[in-house]
């Protein structure tokens, strides 16, 4: 079982830190009624734009909001269980990955698949025409908030270089800067015609979104939501963060869809003073940081909001929980130089470069027993049944309710890892043969043993994380975690080989 990192006991230490010097007390956050909410916005928070519905064409509004309804209504909104500081939870808010076919997106320790949407040279079979129908307006929202993801970040280099005091922030409440629109003339000679190639790249890189995470959830059905820690700004759906494994500078748009307003006579509880709990929130607040007052936006329905640059770095942002029901789509550029389908069948087939298979021979052998082969091939072994294999099946058939186009390859790295598993047997059986040196045998084996290890500790690890889906039945059965999961290979796997199927079998 991996140990908690560098990175996890550090932001621990700053919570606990920024717990302890806050006391019984909360910090300030500023809402849209507050004095002072636009000046804050402009100098802490310039790099969140608001996008307001009205702002957005009609069309967009009508097929995004329909395929929300559609996936909803197919049931492919899952619930998660993830990983935290070394313990399972089932997540309060219901996701599905779309995106680029092959791609895939690890949040807190729990890698999600793409159900890819219509790409060029790619055949994908939907279960249903709706279904379809619905990632075709995904892909389509997708194109649309990359075009105003660069005009945005060209605004704000603008602002910059010219020394404008307004910021990119828009509200509906009041004309505080100008809109992404109305900054066409202005940005006329910023465009890519006039934008030097390196610059225009280099903004095409930060928002060439190649999936989207989709998220649902009635806040009705979930009356025990975490309260807000450090301002008192109340319920959240999603605690303090930064988006995980992102390229580095990445902007992240979100499209929002509350289903309903409330209700007048809910609006009148409202609390007098913070914000309306009624209407769903995204909160900002500087990183680990008690000088500065939070921010608290109000999210309406089909409003978009763009954290751009490294503002997903800098600062950390919470979803504020409001009482209707709502749906969004976040579309991020995710770092997958390890996390695509390519990549992994690639290291799989470098790997199986060091078993010779050919015919004339009894049986398969291994071509290099040096250090260097020996950690390549067995430490792709671990990611392609760690990373992919059991990630895949402990979530269970999900995917199966929007495509079958992950079969096939599910099926490919199957049979990889088998040709693994008789790797790793046949370089025990080489370790036992006398007339290898010793000092050579100790090499390999001392480089071996570590990876070996770590093999046999995730092995319990995934074996405990089903043991708790099981406890958890009323939750799993929500998140659609029974259908399908992984075996854990025999006790001492070094030296067997499986006997089970990844895809068919249950424990």
């Amino acid at each position: 079982m991996k140990r908690k990192g560098a990175g996890e006991r550090e932001k621990d230490v700053k919570k606990r830190k920024l717990l302890d010097e806050l006391g019984e007390s909360w910090l300030p956050y500023l809402t849209p009624k507050d004095d002072g909410f636009h000046q804050l916005w402009k100098t802490k928070y310039s790099k969140l734009v608001l996008r307001t519905a009205e702002k957005i064409p009609k069309e967009v509004h009508e097929e995004v909001q329909e395929a929300f309804l559609t996936l909803q209504k197919h049931g492919c909104f899952f619930q998660d269980l993830v990983r935290i500081k070394g313990k399972d939870f089932v997540t309060p808010v219901s996701r599905i990955l779309v995106g680029n076919p092959g791609c895939t997106y690890k949040y807190l320790n729990t890698r999600l698949f793409t159900v890819p949407w219509p790409v060029e040279g790619y055949e994908i079979n939907y279960s249903h025409p709706e279904i379809s129908k619905a990632c075709k307006a995904l892909i389509k929202l997708n194109c649309y908030l990359h075009r105003e993801s660069v005009l945005a970040l060209q605004e704000q280099n603008l602002a910059e270089t010219k020394g404008m005091e307004d910021s990119p922030v828009i509200d509906r409440h009041q004309d505080y800067a100008t809109s992404i629109t109305e900054m066409g003339s202005i940005l006329q000679d910023q465009s890519p015609s006039h934008v030097p190639e390196n610059d225009h790249s280099h903004l095409k890189e930060r928002t060439s979104y190649n999936l989207s995470l989709l998220n649902y959830m009635d806040p009705q059905q979930m009356p025990f939501l975490k309260q807000e820690p450090y301002f008192g700004m109340g319920k959240m759906a999603v605690s303090w963060h930064h988006d995980e494994n992102l390229v580095e500078g990445s902007t992240v748009a979100v499209y929002s869809y509350s289903c309903e307003e409330p209700a007048a006579d809910i609006l009148e509880e409202k609390a007098p003073s913070g914000r309306d709990p009624a209407v769903w929130h995204v909160g900002l607040k500087v990183a680990w940081d008690i000088k500065n007052p939070g921010l608290a936006v109000p999210l309406y329905p089909g409003d978009c909001y763009f954290m751009l640059d490294d503002l997903n770095m800098t600062h950390q942002h919470c979803v504020l929980a409001g009482l209707p029901p709502r749906f969004s789509s976040t579309h991020r550029v995710a770092e997958c130089s390890q996390g695509t389908l390519p990549y992994i069948l690639d290291q799989c087939n470098a790997a199986l470069q060091n078993l010779c298979t050919d015919t004339h021979l009894s049986c398969p052998t291994l071509k290099s027993l040096d250090v260097d082969d020996i950690k390549r091939v067995e430490e792709t072994h671990n990611e392609v049944e760690f990373e992919w294999l059991r990630q895949f099946w402990f979530q269970g058939k999900r995917y199966r309710k929007c495509t079958d186009w992950w079969d096939k390859p599910m099926a490919a790295l199957d049979e990889f890892w088998r040709k693994l598993e008789l790797m790793t047997s046949l370089l025990l059986c080489e370790f036992r043969k006398e007339e290898q040196a010793e000092e050579q045998r100790k090499e390999r084996i001392s480089c071996l043993l570590p990876i070996l290890e770590e093999r046999q500790e995730l092995r319990q690890d995934w074996l405990a994380r089903k043991k708790h889906q099981q406890h958890t039945t009323g939750a799993a059965c929500k998140a659609g975690l029974r259908n399908k999961c992984v075996p854990l290979p025999p006790d001492d796997a070094r030296l067997q080989l499986p006997s089970s199927d990844f895809g068919n079998s249950v424990c």
